[in-house]
């Protein structure tokens, strides 16, 4: 590629500045990568975390249904559940890191304040609603953090391949542009002094 550049002190000049803005691109593209890949390795902690909680929560809401099944039969469990309002109100943010959006759930519709009638509920109905409810507000964190996670690891996939091309292809390619063109300007300089001073000499020699 070296050989395509036209060998001028302009271009020099040019070449080495972008030479200087890949070396700070690189630099930058880097110290990007890392801050983002160790707020992944957090929020991938929180996420195997949130899941443990999660599963439990899960299991346990799974056993307060079986429970409320027995004692107040799968029917009326099946028709308490049909005359539940539906939840799907959700407030999230996002906060941006190295300028990636990352979710965070700050508020939602979850509540353990009892939407039901207590004619044919028990206590076993009450548990299942609650353990519900908590397994299910775990499920939005986790996938919030997990989202999260995924938004990261594509960021830092993307930010790795813009460092690997400007240091493996474009700075070498540059580093290259700018000897051809010093070497090359050397070469006509000293051609240029050779030149210069067989000319002296040669009107020196006729002066004498």
């Amino acid at each position: 590629m070296s050989n395509r550049i036209i060998p001028t002190k302009g271009n020099l000049i040019a070449i080495k500045k972008q030479l200087a803005l890949a070396k700070l691109g690189y630099e930058l593209l880097d110290r990007k990568r890392n801050i983002m890949l160790r707020e992944m390795i957090v929020l991938a902690g929180e996420a195997a975390d949130i899941q443990e909680s999660s599963n439990a929560a899960f299991e346990e809401a799974y056993e307060a249904l079986i429970e409320a099944n027995f004692s107040t039969g799968q029917n009326n469990v099946m028709e308490i559940a049909s005359i539940l309002p539906l939840r799907d109100g959700l407030t999230v943010r996002t906060r941006s890191v190295m300028g990636v959006e990352i979710p965070e759930v700050v508020d939602s519709d979850y509540q353990k304040n009892i939407v039901y009638g207590v004619k044919r509920t028990d206590s076993y109905i009450d548990n299942l609603y609650i353990k519900f409810n908590e397994a299910r507000m775990l499920a939005v964190h986790q996938a919030a953090i997990e989202n999260s996670v995924y938004r990261l690891a594509f960021a830092i996939k993307q930010a790795q391949k813009r460092a690997n091309a400007l240091k493996n292809i474009i700075i070498p390619q540059l580093a290259e542009q700018v000897k051809y063109i010093a070497d090359y300007l050397e070469e006509k300089e000293r051609e240029q002094f050779f030149s210069m001073k067989m000319v002296k000499n040669k009107k020196q020699k006729l002066k004498n």
